[in-house]
């Protein structure tokens, strides 16, 4: 069930980037490190879409946002880190300014 047009929004407010799927909401929670660094904390896939790509559609989304707008980031949740994991084109966004020690 991977949404066929999946829009990854950011919300600031919350600190968190944000997808919507069938009428839920999956998250990826994250802390502004520096300027150009985010840290991904937590990442939650409603319980309904568990298991149906859902939140590697919500991965890839953040990466591609955070390529496009010159970030990088500090993949401090386990289930960003597992992603990056396979699919290694993406570790090019992995600061190596920071390492989750520091944290």
């Amino acid at each position: 069930m991977t949404p066929t047009n999946p829009t990854v929004t950011l919300n600031n407010h919350r600190h968190r980037f944000e997808l919507e799927t069938d009428g839920k909401i999956s998250i990826v929670e994250f802390r502004q490190v520096d300027d150009e660094t985010l840290a991904l904390t937590h990442t939650e896939v409603h319980p309904d879409l568990e298991g149906k790509g859902v939140g590697s559609t919500l991965i890839k989304g953040v990466l591609e946002y955070t390529e496009q707008n010159s970030r990088q980031i500090v993949p401090l949740c386990s289930f960003v880190a597992a992603y990056i994991g396979r699919h290694p084109e993406w570790q090019h966004l992995v600061s190596k300014a920071y390492s989750v020690t520091d944290f």
